[in-house]
C-alpha cells in the first residue's frame, strides 16, 4: 500500500468534495452529509478542520479566499490542487484495486465464540441474522426507490453493502443450521468444555500445535 501524506480516509472524502468546486469547511461538511458520504466514510466532524489543515500543509488543498454570510465570521475557502487531484485519483485506484483484510467487530466476536455456550451462540447468531435481514430489506427498498432517478454509478457502494450483507446472512444461517443439527465439527467438545470447565484433550492438543507453528 502507498504511504499517504495524509492517510485518514476522511481526507479522501474532503478531496472528493473539493474536486467538485472550492468550498469552505462548513460547506464541505454539509455537502458530505447531503451526499451521504458520512455513511461511506468514518467521519469525525470534530476532526474536519484538522484534516483540512493537514491537506493544506501537504499542498493537496489551498486557500483561495474567504466568504461571509450575513453577520457570520469569514470562512476560508479551499480548492483542491493539482497534487491533490493526483492524490485523489491514485488513492481511489488503490482502494478499488487492492484487497485489504478488514478486521470487523463481528470477526473479533467469532474468534472468541468458544467462550459462549453453543445454545447461547446460536441464539445470538439468530438475533444478528434477524437484524441483518432487516437491513437487507431496507437496502433493497432504498435501491428500488432510487432506480431510474439516480445513476447506478452513484449507487454501487449500496449494491456492495447489500451483497456483503446477503453473503453474511447466508453464512450465518448455514452456521446456525450446522450447530442446531449437531453436525458442527467439535460441537461435543465445545459442550463438554462448558459443562466441566476443562479443555478436552483434542482441543488442548490443537491449541498446542497452533502455538508451536507461530
Amino acid at each position: 500500500m502507498t504511504k499517504r501524506r495524509v492517510s485518514n480516509l476522511m481526507a479522501l472524502a474532503v478531496l472528493a468534495v473539493l474536486a467538485q468546486r472550492p468550498m469552505h469547511p462548513y460547506e464541505i461538511a454539509t455537502t458530505l452529509r447531503g451526499q451521504g458520504k458520512d455513511g461511506d466514510f468514518e467521519i469525525k466532524w470534530g476532526s474536519l478542520y484538522t484534516v483540512i489543515r493537514n491537506l493544506d500543509k501537504h499542498h493537496l488543498v489551498a486557500a483561495v479566499g474567504s466568504s461571509r454570510a450575513g453577520a457570520r465570521p469569514e470562512r476560508t475557502v479551499y480548492r483542491i490542487t493539482g497534487d491533490g487531484r493526483d492524490e485523489l485519483v491514485d488513492w481511489a485506484r488503490e482502494l478499488v484495486r487492492t484487497p485489504v483484510t478488514e478486521r470487523t467487530r463481528f470477526r473479533a466476536g467469532l474468534s472468541v465464540l468458544s467462550i459462549l455456550r453453543p445454545d447461547e451462540a446460536v441464539e445470538l447468531l439468530r438475533q444478528r441474522l434477524d437484524l441483518t435481514r432487516e437491513s437487507i430489506t431496507a437496502a433493497r427498498a432504498s435501491l428500488a426507490g432510487h432506480a431510474g432517478r439516480v445513476p447506478r454509478l452513484f449507487l454501487v457502494e449500496v449494491e456492495y453493502d447489500l451483497a456483503i450483507q446477503e453473503a453474511e446472512a447466508a453464512w450465518i444461517a448455514a452456521l446456525v443450521a450446522d450447530i442446531t443439527d449437531g453436525v458442527f465439527p467439535g460441537l461435543e467438545a465445545w459442550r463438554v468444555f462448558h459443562e466441566t470447565g476443562e479443555i478436552p484433550p483434542e482441543l488442548a492438543e490443537l491449541a498446542k500445535n497452533d502455538h508451536q507453528q507461530e
